[in-house]
């Protein structure tokens, strides 16, 4: 038996293989999940799930599938509506993964996703605790200026290649001290 919270709504999941389980699965707009028999408020069982790189998931053995059910996926499709076709990607507003409720998921283009992670404070945290690293760093600070003095230079000779073998570090450290995402401070 599952209490009720005022104002929910329980939907239920329509999944590739889902006619062929025993038991039916379903979704609330605050949430949550359950497993049924008859109906959610009869005989409903909550489901926790387990985490999958943060986000909560249901392993289930249907054919036709991976059997991985991420339960913000199920949400939006059910009770978030789609702006446009490129919106194919769901985003967690308050960058809490496991606060699944409705109205804290947006449908979202590829390019939406990558500006929201950018504003997550996990994001922000992480880049800062980078930029003040000192410790087990491959390069200086004297060697990144040199690197972006090379990289801008427009009668540059050496190629990405060349220029990371010379400070023994990869083609992508180059690309990403280039694009800002690597010692931004550095100027």
């Amino acid at each position: 038996m599952i209490k009720k919270i005022p104002g929910e709504i329980w939907k239920q999941m329509q999944f590739s293989g889902y006619k062929n389980l025993k038991k039916n699965y379903a979704v609330s707009n605050h949430g949550r999940a359950a497993s049924y028999f008859e109906s959610v408020a009869k005989d409903g069982n909550l489901l926790n799930g387990s985490l999958t790189s943060g986000y909560r998931t249901l392993n289930l053995h249907v054919e036709d599938g991976n059997g991985t059910i991420y339960f913000h996926r199920e949400i939006a499709k059910l009770f978030c509506k789609k702006k446009s076709p490129k919106t194919k990607y769901v985003i967690h507003v308050n960058h809490k993964k496991t606060d699944n409720s409705a109205k804290n998921l947006k449908w979202a283009s590829l390019e939406e996703v990558s500006e929201h992670q950018q504003k997550s404070p996990l994001k922000i945290a992480y880049k800062k605790r980078q930029a003040n690293r000192t410790v087990g760093l491959k390069l200086t600070v004297v060697q990144v200026k040199a690197i972006k003095d090379t990289i801008n230079n427009p009668k540059r000779k050496l190629t990405y290649k060349q220029l990371a073998t010379k400070y023994g570090v990869s083609e992508m450290t180059l690309y990403r001290i280039k694009s800002g995402e690597n010692w931004s401070r550095i100027k």
